[in-house]
């Protein structure tokens, strides 16, 4: 892999404002996805490693949050100027390390780049309150102020935008943060650390550990009471014992956890928009994405029409190397996601599901891809209307009425995202309303900026990341009642 930039490939923990190994020596394999072949060794931190990363970042706390609002959205900016100089090295390595089309990859870092350039502004934008008082000889304050320490667990799936995500909206605030990447792809983590040494940052403001044992990190993480907040991003088993842990030392969380998305075609919609928004939703990063749709409802008078056209545009898809022109969909991010979803397409299956188009395996590109699938006769029972698939397959539903559709998207337990596209004003409005999810997307499937509020419902997730709610995550309000005035 050739970088404008080679010193962007970091491969060492960077703890304090420095790079360093990490304390046992012990390193691990990061590789291409589509390939197979190793990338990079990175240095495989532990839990003594992650202690120094707190210190380090509660050390540099107050002379972090002393700093004027203005002063860390400089620094902020600087960041943001040099991500977007860099742009292309962090697209190729997150295509070579996650393996998603390049062009998907240059979006993502310019998507994620715009949280650091928000939240660099909005770090001016954090009011309190002066509160009518119940008494003439005192007033009443509302400040807010830095959460304090912040540890940020981010998943494989978007290298760049889930770390900006979380850590832009912590320093606009005034918190110092530890970053945990994900094992299998932690080199776009480490290129912006890198980048973030280079705008400035003081020594122990933003720190990153690699590891490929999450639990051990976790464990530390959430008992160690110098870290007052966690934010994590992955699925919906680990966010619960992630929670639970922090209730030791009542730490607060951010949560965004897994859905089960449906997307509901209705009788009025707009077809041709209904197909291209499924597709774009579905087979980004090939289907893994906590808000590609699971569920796809498509009510019974348009049913067919609807159906011969998503096939028609399916068909068309190339799938292989993200590297590669013309490529849509690439690989899994491993062989176990891959037979993840084998499994739930032949779950479907043996259950009388259809296969209308894909539904194998392509050893012929490598051991991790899997063909644009679209699946019929699917029915709520089928573990894949209950599971997150995470893999580029449409599993396609019937439905009759409004109503019907509504129920069926709310049974479960999930409720990140949806998706609906109908005509009329008066249904567009009762089914978003209806809709038991934190995003909704009426007549559009590509609904993520960094000025609008991402987060779930029940058990997708607890908070909100982006716009005005996203840095309000890393706040206290504390209350101060100045007397003896009168």
């Amino acid at each position: 892999m050739t970088l404008d930039a080679p010193d962007l490939l970091q491969t060492r923990l960077f703890i304090d404002g420095a790079w360093r190994d990490a304390r046992a020596g012990k390193r691990f394999r990061v590789d291409d996805p589509a390939s197979g072949d190793t990338v990079a060794e990175v240095a495989d931190a532990g839990a003594a490693d992650a202690a120094d990363a707190i210190a380090a970042a509660e050390h540099a706390l107050p002379g972090w949050r002393a700093l004027s609002a203005t002063e860390r959205g400089t620094l902020l900016l600087r960041w943001w100027r040099l991500i977007d100089e860099h742009a292309e090295d962090l697209a190729r390595l997150m295509t070579r390390e996650q393996g998603k089309p390049l062009a998907e990859a240059r979006a993502e870092v310019s998507y994620g780049n715009g949280f650091v350039r928000w939240f660099a502004e909005e770090a001016r934008r954090v009011y309190g309150d002066i509160i009518p008082a119940p008494a003439g000889d005192r007033r009443v304050l509302a400040l807010k102020q830095p959460v304090g320490v912040v540890a940020a667990i981010t998943p494989w799936n978007f290298p760049v935008a889930m770390i900006t995500r979380k850590i832009a909206p912590a320093l606009a605030a005034g918190c110092t943060v530890v970053v945990k990447p994900p094992e299998l792809t932690p080199l776009c983590a480490l290129a912006l650390a890198e980048l973030a040494r280079r705008a400035g940052f003081p020594a122990g403001v933003l720190n990153m550990v690699t590891t490929s044992d999450a639990p051990a990190i976790g464990e530390v993480f959430t008992t160690d009471p110098r870290v007052r907040k966690l934010s994590f991003t992955g699925s919906t088993a680990v966010g619960k014992r992630l929670m639970a842990a922090c209730a030791g030392t009542v730490k607060k969380v951010s949560l965004e956890l897994g859905g089960n998305a449906p997307f509901i075609v209705f009788d009025d919609a707009d077809l041709d928009a209904a197909v291209r928004g499924l597709i774009a939703c579905k087979f980004r990063n090939a289907g893994q994405t906590c808000i590609s749709a699971n569920r796809v409802l498509v009510q019974d008078g348009i049913y067919d029409r609807f159906v011969a056209l998503l096939c028609d545009q399916v068909a068309a898809l190339t799938v292989g190397n993200g590297f590669d022109e013309g490529v849509r969909i690439g690989p899994l991010i491993t062989e176990r996601a891959r037979e993840k979803v084998e499994r739930l397409v032949a779950d479907a299956v043996a259950k009388g599901a259809r296969i209308r188009l894909g539904g194998r395996a392509l050893p012929e590109l490598g051991t991790r891809f899997y063909a644009p699938t679209v699946l019929e006769n699917v029915d709520p029972a089928m573990a894949l209307s209950c599971e997150e698939i995470f893999g580029p397959v449409i599993p396609l539903q019937r439905f009759a009425s409004e109503d019907e559709a509504i129920a069926r998207a709310n049974a479960t337990p999930y409720g990140l995202a949806a998706y609906f596209y109908a005509q009329g004003q008066a249904r567009t409005w009762r089914v978003a309303e209806a809709l038991d999810y934190g995003l909704v997307g009426a007549n559009e499937a590509v609904i993520s900026n960094e000025m609008a509020p991402f987060g779930g419902m029940k058990e997708s997730g607890i908070g909100r990341e982006g716009s005005k709610y996203g840095i309000a995550e890393f706040l206290e309000i504390k209350y101060v009642c100045l007397g003896g005035l009168g």
